[in-house]
């Protein structure tokens, strides 16, 4: 199989537009994380000095007390729903990535068995059993891949599945730890 330099030319430019297109989703994720620190750090700020000011304008000890506990539950809370949004910023992106990956992959094993094929059909005689035989570790070799890629699936939803059961248990152990104080 020759290829041809209008071939080569439209398979570099596909490559290219995939590239851009992984390059504008990675960027996108980062703008989307920068923004949230932004917007968090700028709240966290905020909530410091109105705490401060709450603080300064207590008339004794238990008063300070009663303030630093009722802030442990919005705080827990806050932090919790920051790591939400970093972990749902991550997730996109990944999915994303994956996403383009997979379709990537896709095309390159339609392309390697268009390959296969022509050899076969153009294999000198008596090499049969031999092409046959790379046809068999061929696809082995893509069901392996297959299962992998499902047995990788199945992890980050377990792994999702598990942070938010984490996320939801913390949550209601600040909260009785406030209704405690």
């Amino acid at each position: 199989m020759n290829f041809t330099v209008e071939q080569l030319t439209a398979t570099t430019k596909t490559n290219a537009q995939a590239l851009e297109t992984l390059t504008t989703n990675a960027y996108a994720g980062f703008e989307k994380l920068v923004e949230l620190n932004l917007a968090t750090s700028k709240a966290v700020l905020g909530d410091a000095f109105s705490q401060f000011q709450a603080v300064l304008g207590a008339k004794d000890a238990q008063q300070v007390f009663a303030l630093q506990s009722s802030l442990l539950q919005p705080a827990a809370e806050k932090s919790l729903a920051y790591g939400r949004h970093v972990y749902a910023i991550a997730t996109e992106s990944s999915a994303d990535f994956s996403q383009a990956v997979e379709a990537k992959l896709a095309q390159a094993q339609d392309a390697f068995s268009g390959v296969v094929e022509n050899l076969a059909k153009n294999a000198p005689a008596g090499t049969e059993s031999a092409v046959a035989a790379f046809k068999t570790a061929m696809s082995a070799s893509q069901q392996a891949i297959e299962s992998a890629k499902g047995s990788a699936k199945k992890a980050a939803e377990m792994a999702e599945a598990n942070f938010t059961n984490l996320t939801n248990q913390a949550v209601k152990v600040a909260s009785s730890a406030a209704k405690k104080r």
